[in-house]
C-alpha cells in the first residue's frame, strides 16, 4: 500500500468526506490514507465461499 502524500494526517471526518468523492477506495489508519487494491469477482466468490465454510463449521459451537 502507498500513502497518499497529499492527504496525510486527516481527521476521520476529513477522510470520510474525501472517500465519498474518490473513484477508488482507501484505508484510514492513524490519520494516514492508503489506496486499497481492487478485487475481482473471482476473489469475492472465493472469499464468500471461505466465510460460509468457516461459519458452517463453527455453527453451534
Amino acid at each position: 500500500m502507498i500513502a497518499l502524500s497529499n492527504y496525510n494526517n486527516l481527521t476521520p471526518e476529513e477522510y470520510l468526506q474525501f472517500e465519498e468523492t474518490s473513484p477508488i477506495k482507501h484505508e484510514y489508519i492513524d490519520g494516514q490514507v492508503y489506496a486499497m487494491a481492487g478485487t475481482t469477482d473471482t476473489h469475492n466468490i472465493i472469499g464468500l465461499n471461505f466465510t460460509f465454510i468457516i461459519r458452517n463449521h463453527l455453527r453451534g459451537s
